[in-house]
């Protein structure tokens, strides 16, 4: 069995005596705690949650996506595949690139400085050559996740807001950043309230059973710490604006 590191020690000795599985704000507050002693980086604070689906069947598939209140902390460069009126209309909303077939080009060349790529439908055809490389990076615009619209504008400032996406795996696990330790502690409750109540809201009606099975928050380098899944809805309500 491998030694601990010095930081390790630090960390275990510091969430000893620690109740698991415990409220969000007592999870936030230990977290925060625990990376102000151990860590030197403004650390992300994720999100993992383990539903009771069976992503084998098409009618319990979950995905979504919401935008959280006090964003993620950085800077979202967004790219949007649309022509003329639409393209300008992204770039007044704060597209970082906007255009059709000369950005698409780039983009075919090996350019992506960007995180986030939003579509007008009549654009879709051209984007299908560049299935290959953006489907793996997840970039791919989709009318499921708000990335195919006609509504640029919106879609552009709701990207730059911290609009985030939620997708099941194959395990049935859902796994999303809200943002980073050095948020206040209120903002943090807030982004994970957020999802949250975005994630109950599209349970399968399919799904039986237990549908929060587990949800965890942890830091980059930081422990996991378990709430409570049978009082996550009522404190999504109690904390709900």
């Amino acid at each position: 069995m491998s030694k601990l590191t010095k930081k390790q020690k630090k960390i275990s000795e510091m969430m000893e005596g620690f109740i698991q599985p415990c409220s969000a704000k007592e999870a936030i507050d230990k977290l925060k705690e625990v990376s102000k002693d151990t860590c030197k980086f403004n650390e992300t604070v994720e999100c993992h949650m383990s539903l009771g689906i069976d992503v084998k069947h098409a009618d319990q598939q979950v995905r979504s996506t919401t935008v959280l209140p006090a964003g993620l902390g950085k800077t979202v460069r967004v790219c949007v595949i649309a022509k003329g009126a639409k393209a300008t209309e992204a770039k007044e909303a704060g597209a970082d690139e906007a255009g059709a077939e000369e950005v698409i080009d780039k983009i075919a060349g090996g350019w992506f400085e960007f995180d986030t790529l939003i579509a007008t439908p009549d654009c879709m055809g051209m984007l299908g050559k560049l299935g290959r490389v953006l489907g793996p990076k997840g970039l791919m615009p989709n009318p499921k996740t708000g990335t195919v619209t006609l509504e640029v504008a919106k879609a552009v400032k709701d990207a730059k807001a911290g609009k985030v996406e939620f997708r099941a795996d194959k395990q049935g696990m859902i796994h999303v950043p809200i943002g980073k330790i050095q948020f206040s502690a209120e903002d943090l409750l807030k982004n994970y309230i957020t999802l949250a109540d975005a994630v109950l809201r599209v349970k399968p009606s399919s799904s039986k059973g237990i549908y929060l099975k587990s949800v965890y928050l942890t830091t980059t380098m930081g422990p996991s710490i378990k709430l409570d899944s049978k009082n996550v809805a009522a404190e999504v309500k109690e904390n709900i604006q």
